[in-house]
């Protein structure tokens, strides 16, 4: 690494980043950046990496989800309670159907930049740039609202360290207690066709946590309170480095915006800015793959990557489609078998399943969702290695984004509740589902 330092990736080409107006005000504002508390420690980011080694070799099992595009309007205490709510209570249903411990990462606290297919968007014969996310510019068709703004950048600090703050706060004070189930907002459970073993699987927990309290004299610590980690796609390379740090004690340097940073689909040359930056840093980090990546890009990713074979290091975040993925998975885990190096494998099977309705709705099927997940459970025990993870785009809310579910949500539907800023999210009760899918299919 003595080539690597947390600039080095300004020379090589930087793909999907913001254009200001001023450099030198973008400047000011990175030297301020440069210098507030990190986001995060590095003792997380370890205690992560150390735990993801585990989910590599499938003695625990990573739950990635959250929005596909945080916004600065959505720092508020419900919005932050109700992600957190719907991945813990994902994670404690597959917690009781997998039997194994389950890693809670959140897109959270720092997803506020998304790449675009095109630079700029014209309506009305009016083209201005493109919508990247509120830490680069505003959704408003106006020129003001949508010219990068360097300033936004400190605000998307902000934000992320307010969100972190709660996080932690509602970590410590008994969020996840399973002793009180029925302070739990389950009103949606009652029109549930899966009400009862949603109940069931409530029930059985709460009569473990008892019966190991009887046992031992002690409460489980781990059902009282939960450690959230944070991830988000690692987009904006100057941000990223301004929150790049050394720290005391232990060598190398950490991205100490987040816990576990990736590089989208669309960031992933071997020769671009993006893997520069990423290759040097000690966090684990998520790479997506998926359909049409020839074995040279993805065996050339692992070595650039996890040149050590540490394991936990390297995540791949596998996207193909209900259809395409009987055909491009079992390529993708031959090519990194014949490496001989570790990788933690996670299943996206949202990205692959976009499509838009009639009416102009982008959305997904939740039964293709459902289809490339089990395929993926089966490719993967037939090959002989371990799916040790789902990353979801999901929320908290009641939303109508994503066609199907076991209330039948039909495309006439999406319109009710249809608020996400760029893709579909599985809503509440859906994601709900999944994961009771999820340890269906594995006690099958």
């Amino acid at each position: 690494m003595s080539d690597w330092h947390p600039a080095s990736w300004q020379e090589k080409l930087a793909k999907q980043q913001a254009k200001y107006p001023s450099i030198q005000a973008l400047d000011e504002i990175l030297d301020q950046l440069s210098q507030l508390p990190p986001l995060v420690t590095s003792w997380e980011v370890d205690a992560l990496k150390s735990q993801l080694a585990e989910a590599s070799r499938g003695n625990a099992f990573l739950l990635q989800g959250g929005d596909c595009a945080e916004s600065f309007s959505d720092c508020t205490s419900p919005v932050i309670t109700n992600k957190l709510k719907i991945l813990l209570q994902m994670s404690l249903m597959m917690i009781h159907g997998l039997n194994k411990p389950v890693i809670r990462v959140g897109r959270i606290a720092g997803q506020y930049a998304k790449p675009r297919s095109a630079d700029t968007e014209t309506l009305d014969n009016i083209t201005l740039p493109s919508y990247r996310g509120d830490l680069i510019n505003g959704p408003a068709f106006t020129t003001e609202s949508r010219t990068p703004d360097p300033v936004r950048l400190l605000r998307g600090y902000g934000r992320a360290a307010m969100t972190l703050n709660f996080i932690r706060a509602l970590s410590e004070s008994g969020f996840a207690d399973l002793h009180h189930p029925e302070n739990w907002d389950l009103d949606f459970v009652s029109h549930s066709p899966l009400s009862n073993e949603y109940h069931k699987a409530v029930k059985d927990l709460s009569n473990s946590l008892r019966f190991m309290e009887t046992l031992g004299s002690a409460k489980n610590s781990e059902l009282n309170r939960v450690r959230f980690n944070t991830s988000h796609e690692g987009l904006h390379l100057h941000y990223e480095q301004a929150l790049t740090r050394e720290v005391p004690n232990r060598s190398g340097y950490y991205n100490l915006s987040t816990h576990l940073p990736w590089i989208g689909l669309r960031t992933a040359e071997i020769d671009g800015a993006h893997i520069e930056y990423f290759r040097g840093i000690k966090n684990p980090v998520g790479v997506k793959v998926g359909a049409d990546m020839p074995t040279e890009w993805i065996q050339a990713l692992v070595e650039r990557l996890n040149p050590d074979n540490e394991a936990g290091k390297l995540v791949f975040i596998h996207r193909f489609g209900a259809e395409k993925i009987a055909e491009g998975l079992p390529k993708l885990i031959d090519a990194v078998r014949q490496t001989g190096k570790c990788v933690l494998w996670v299943c996206d099977p949202m990205h692959g399943n976009t499509e838009t309705t009639e009416n102009g709705y982008k959305t997904r099927r939740f039964d293709n969702i459902l289809s490339e997940l089990e395929q993926t459970f089966d490719i993967h025990h037939r090959e002989g290695s371990i799916l040790g993870g789902v990353h979801f785009e999901l929320t908290g809310d009641d939303v109508t984004e994503c066609i199907g579910g076991a209330r039948g949500l039909d495309e006439a539907g999406l319109k009710r509740a249809y608020k996400t800023q760029v893709d579909p999210r599985l809503n509440y009760e859906q994601a709900l589902e999944m994961a009771m899918a999820i340890v269906r299919k594995t006690a099958g």
